[in-house]
């Protein structure tokens, strides 16, 4: 059963060694060796725009997700970020976590746009974010070096449905 919840002081070791997954490293803008310091001042982080949530398993934490919400004449806009443990991938946790940003956004914070990047060949997350109605909307190229070769970036984005007839594009 996964729950998904707020992180905690104690989940500090389990997102540090989340963060320096290769898995992870190579699906998300992370450079190798990421110290726990940087983790710890990320969960320990006070901040009224971020809403981070972590997946736990039988009682540690395997996912760690954000939607942070943006300033201004933005702020009816979030953009998400989602990492799962390599030894977790494929098992829904990415789902699980995806479906309680999305509800969040939609049902608390009454957001209507909803954003990510995502590396081009990482097909399984492109996928998952289109199950959840986000669209191609353009292409970052040559935008993150990854194992000395540069790659490619689609930003992703998603109306609220009531919001979809009424946009402009």
């Amino acid at each position: 059963m996964i729950d998904i919840r707020a992180p905690e002081e104690r989940d500090i070791q389990a997102l540090t060694e989340l963060v320096n997954c290769p898995g992870v490293r190579w699906g998300a803008d992370r450079l190798p060796c990421t110290p726990r310091s940087w983790v710890e001042a990320q969960v320990m982080r006070q901040d009224a725009n971020a809403h981070p949530i972590v997946a736990e398993v039988e009682g540690r934490a395997i996912g760690w997700a954000a939607l942070r919400q943006k300033p201004g004449r933005s702020r009816h806009v979030g953009s998400l970020g989602i990492s799962v443990h390599d030894d977790f991938q494929g098992r829904g946790i990415g789902r699980a976590m995806t479906a309680a940003l999305i509800d969040l956004a939609d049902n608390w914070l009454g957001l209507t746009r909803l954003e990510l990047s995502v590396f081009t060949d990482n097909d399984p997350a492109i996928s998952l974010y289109r199950a959840f109605g986000f669209v191609i909307e353009g292409t970052s190229r040559a935008v993150f070096l990854r194992d000395g070769q540069l790659i490619d970036s689609h930003l992703m984005g998603r109306l609220k449905p009531e919001q979809q007839q009424k946009s402009t594009a």
